[in-house]
């Protein structure tokens, strides 16, 4: 028996809402846990204002305008998140339009109307309009009134999202799914997670953010429908409350002051990097350490360094032991080619090596070479996503013919795809974007299947298992330690690829998936040092990777 879908009402201004808005609803339309029912109205009209009084009320805020229009131009975003569609395209429902009280900020809808909203027995109502709303509305549906809200929630209350982080160089823009609540202290937390700030572009920044939070609330509704009111909040520890100190203050538009302040830090942190790059390169490398005993060292400024020559760069290190030798399959990158194909290093166990072979090599970029051995053969999964694919490759003869086997995945945009076997079940851990423009080092997918060579790996219910860029993306093949499993992930809080985390995965079932963070590696070790993103050990060799600052 089919569950009956969630009744959706929306609150608006208008029917043009923007882009990201749209698509969002657009996934509840065509979704089979929700529908929208009821389309509430703010028939309220804009002030008509005369051009004086309106250059008047944006006197303080004018150079930032002025930005906006420059960055338009010179950042234009694409595509552009607040580019209007028009609702009436998707959304076939029942319209009550309302004139809302207004007392300072905040609209309260009447009681007539209130009664007859109550009739169309809603269970979760989206804001898209209005101002700060209070009320009746917010407990007049099952579930109550779900808001956005973008930015650090304990540092600003609603409003300009995606600048303050840009000029107040935070390193995370946060985005927050709440209930709403008369009493601002008890409104609920649904969700909440943090992308990357980019610290240049304003426009990129919105869009990355908005993006992001498409799909957001409607996997929240599925979570709802599947797991019912009660459960949902429990199951999650997602029923709290959220702290409001008094003191925040409104996300206004910045002042004149602020942006000029703002900008000069955002540009000349960027011109200090252009002429850095005068004397300086980046220039990813690897790095290892033969251990004399079973205990690995924690020390990384131990480890030896393998500088590959100016003209390219060296990493993913993936190990492979076969005939008392290591083999140290990797992502090599010519600067002047810019793409990426895998070459193998060997290596004895006096740390004597060969210089990089390439064993693969496709027409579209190539890393993160993952190996698996499966019933005594040997397979790579290089990341592919330039192809759209995740590709499995057999190794023919080894360690430098292969050829592809198979297409795991079709017309999927991942990176980094890692498996783990354990209790006879492959369980597949990749990075998916289901949008253009979202960055995907944000959403951590895991599928499983009884066979790798499987044409249908079941997505887990919970996907996506984690959306934190600070442990979102694969670093290395999944391990047990002590009888303990532990994933390594990228922590890409600061930028991509900074640091390291290591997460015990606590559970893992067709149902359930947790894990916990026991260690964090960060590129402190020497002062030349950027990111380190890949951790892989295998006997007693481990390897990592590291993006450093090297002289031209």
């Amino acid at each position: 028996m089919l569950k009956q879908k969630l009744r959706i009402g929306l609150l608006i201004d208008h029917y043009d809402i923007p882009l990201w808005s749209y698509k969002m609803i657009e996934t509840i339309v065509n979704s089979n846990h929700s529908e929208i029912v009821l389309v509430v109205k703010n028939k309220t009209q804009m002030e008509q204002k005369t051009f004086f009084s309106v250059v008047w009320q944006l006197r303080k805020e004018i150079l930032f305008i002025i930005y906006s229009k420059i960055e338009d131009k010179f950042f234009p975003a694409n595509p552009n998140v607040f580019k209007t569609k028009n609702l009436k395209d998707i959304v076939n429902c029942k319209e009550i339009s309302v004139q809302p009280k207004k007392i300072r900020l905040n609209d309260i809808i009447l009681k007539n109307d209130i009664d007859e909203i109550k009739t169309h027995q809603i269970d979760v109502f989206i804001k898209l309009g209005f101002r700060v709303l209070r009320g009746d509305i917010l407990t007049v549906s099952k579930y109550g009134a779900w808001s956005y809200h973008f930015g650090n929630y304990n540092i600003h209350k609603e409003g300009l999202a995606g600048v303050w982080e840009i000029l107040n160089k935070c390193d995370d823009t946060f985005v927050t799914l709440k209930v709403l609540n008369n009493d601002l202290s008890k409104e609920i937390l649904v969700y909440e997670t943090a992308f990357n700030t980019d610290h240049l572009s304003i426009n990129r920044n919105q869009n990355n953010i908005f993006w992001n939070s498409i799909l957001i609330l409607p996997r929240k509704l599925n979570e709802l429908n599947d797991l019912g009111g009660k459960c949902f909040f429990q199951k999650s520890n997602r029923k709290q409350t959220l702290a409001f100190p008094s003191n925040n203050m409104l996300y206004e538009t910045p002042s004149n002051f602020e942006t000029f302040i703002g900008l000069t830090k955002v540009y000349s942190k960027a011109l200090v990097k252009v002429l850095q790059r005068k004397f300086f390169f980046d220039q990813w490398i690897l790095l290892f350490k033969i251990e004399t005993t079973d205990r690995r060292s924690k020390s990384f400024q131990e480890f030896k360094r393998l500088l590959p020559p100016k003209d390219r760069f060296w990493a993913d290190p993936f190990i492979f032991r076969k005939n008392n030798k290591s083999y140290i399959f990797i992502e090599e990158l010519l600067y002047a080619e810019n793409r990426g194909k895998i070459s193998v290093i060997e290596m004895d166990d006096n740390a004597n090596y060969l210089n990089p072979e390439v064993v693969l090599e496709t027409d579209y970029h190539l890393s993160y070479p993952f190996l698996i051995e499966d019933g005594a053969e040997l397979y790579m999964i290089p990341e592919t996503q330039e192809n759209s694919s995740i590709e499995l490759y057999k190794c023919i003869e080894f360690p430098k013919k292969w050829k592809l086997e198979k297409f795991l995945f079709r017309n999927i945009k991942t990176v980094d795809t890692t498996i783990f076997k354990n209790n006879n079940k492959y369980w597949l851990f990749t990075n998916v974007t289901e949008y253009k423009g979202v960055p995907v080092i944000n959403e951590l997918f895991l599928f499983y299947s009884d066979s790798l060579f499987n044409d249908d790996w079941v997505s887990h219910p919970q996907n996506p298992i984690t959306t934190n860029q600070s442990y979102s993306r694969p670093a290395g093949n999944i391990f047990i330690d002590n009888g303990r499993i532990y994933r390594p992930a990228q922590n890409c809080s600061k930028h991509y690829g900074y640091g390291i985390q290591i997460r015990e995965i606590v559970s893992m079932t067709e149902t359930e998936y947790e894990e916990k963070q026991v260690e964090s590696i960060y590129p402190n070790w020497t002062n030349d040092l950027i990111s380190t993103h890949t951790l892989n050990s295998v006997g007693k060799l481990t390897f990592i990777d590291a993006l450093i600052k090297r002289k031209r």
